[in-house]
């Protein structure tokens, strides 16, 4: 039986979605983060040495990092939701499956970090850390994110979904940064497509049954 080591509020979600999406029988061992720190307990290290979520049991199989469990498990379904190999929509399949975390969340995590160095330190050293921040945000960090997330309005515009005209299991990793973007960097009227697609996987009963078994789900801030 598959165990699903999930921590709230985290990239975890998206492999209960993927399992109901698969139609794989699972089960959940819940973690809560450190209300002052966010960070996951450590009874998390006994799964895994990063002590990390996800992180995914199936008997003496440990898988950690979101892009190979989804790899991991498709396999294990027969390849359903991964479109055929040799094929336009396998080769973008596995461009989206790794530019999630690749290249996606790096910056969207940088405007977390960025947040909190504003509000640290005494009193004094704020003014100049929210000039460090705010100087990183404007000059690096959002402009990365504008041009990503215009490159991603572009292909929802060429087709339905990242890989083709199929649902696949790239959309299910490709989830979670345009759910934290929605959150930290909003959409707004520019991104009617990427809206749309949230709009469209947020309406899937299994979306919504991983969130029924999960428990309450949110984008950390």
């Amino acid at each position: 039986m598959i165990t699903v080591h999930h921590l709230n509020n985290s990239r975890s979600q998206r492999v209960l979605w993927l399992l109901e999406e698969l139609g794989l029988p699972y089960d959940i061992k819940h973690y809560q983060r450190n209300a002052t720190t966010n960070l996951a307990p450590p009874e998390l290290l006994q799964v895994h040495p990063l002590g990390k979520s996800p992180v995914i049991t199936d008997g003496d199989v440990t898988m950690a990092e979101t892009g190979a469990i989804i790899e991991y498990l498709v396999e294990r379904a027969g390849g359903t939701l991964r479109p055929g190999a040799g094929t336009p929509e396998h080769r973008r399949y596995i461009y989206w499956l790794h530019f999630a975390e690749g290249s996606a969340m790096p910056p969207l995590v940088m405007t977390l970090v960025m947040g909190r160095i504003k509000k640290a330190g005494p009193f004094f050293v704020k003014p100049i850390a929210r000039r460090i921040a705010d100087g990183v945000l404007d000059s690096f960090v959002m402009p990365n994110i504008k041009r990503q997330l215009d490159f991603m309005e572009a292909e929802l515009t060429a087709r339905p979904w990242f890989a083709g005209y199929e649902f696949s299991a790239a959309d299910v990793q490709m989830s979670f940064p345009l759910e934290v973007a929605a959150v930290r960097g909003g959409l707004g009227a520019r991104y009617p497509r990427l809206i749309d697609f949230l709009a469209r996987i947020h309406a899937r009963p299994t979306y919504q049954a991983a969130l029924k078994r999960g428990g309450p789900y949110g984008i950390l801030r």
